[in-house]
């Protein structure tokens, strides 16, 4: 096997496990008995709290293979995102299955009752098409620009990933206004570099037609 094809394949298990990690946390944290007074909200905050870290890692992956000029980092991104999701269904599953026990009057009443959840809620139905269309075979069923189209709904998701997450806290609230002011530079980076891009093609637009 050549050296290049090992890297990336041991680089993608790291990146598996770096995943997988917070789950095996869980796990150990419930069997030493350390989950907290109240171990069922603790795990739903924590999975809704690492998906949303997950997502904001998968919006970071590419500037920083731009600005690091590392353009394999890209081929990890949909491994982030689909973790990213799959914590946040079971954010999503626990609070339905083992805080509610699937008591669907009741979720509803929450839903329309509580922002927070609300807009959990939708940030949720916003985030399962892009995890559906992340294979290699939705790609070249969507077409490339349609996929693309589809999968910058993560630059709302996000914002109200980090919405939901700062009306859910009643106290410290430095966590999730850290967390916005990151999604805040990370979509503004996005923002220059397509402003950029957009002058540069106009600008070429503008000299091929003056020549």
């Amino acid at each position: 096997m050549p050296f290049a094809n090992m890297r990336d394949r041991l680089i993608y298990l790291a990146v598996w496990f770096a995943c997988l990690g917070p789950i095996l946390w869980f796990i150990f944290q419930g069997f030493t008995d350390d989950l907290g007074a109240n171990p069922i909200e603790y795990i739903i905050r924590q999975l809704g709290v690492w998906g949303l870290r997950l997502l904001m890692v998968s919006l970071a992956i590419t500037p920083a293979a731009k600005l690091l000029r590392q353009p394999r980092l890209i081929r990890y991104r949909r491994t982030v995102g689909l973790w990213a999701f799959a914590y946040i269904a079971l954010h999503l599953s626990t609070y339905v299955g083992i805080d509610h026990f699937f008591n669907w009057p009741e979720i509803g009443k929450d839903i329309l009752k509580r922002p927070y959840i609300t807009i959990g809620m939708t940030a949720f139905v916003l985030l399962v098409p892009l995890a559906v269309t992340s294979t290699n075979g939705m790609l070249r069923r969507l077409g490339p620009k349609n996929w693309k189209r589809l999968h910058q709904l993560v630059y709302v998701i996000v914002p109200l990933g980090v919405t939901h997450y700062y009306l859910l806290v009643k106290k410290d609230v430095r966590p999730p206004v850290v967390y916005g002011v990151i999604v805040t530079i990370l979509l503004g980076y996005r923002l220059y570099a397509w402003a950029r891009q957009r002058r540069e093609r106009a600008l070429k637009a503008a000299a091929k037609a003056a020549a």
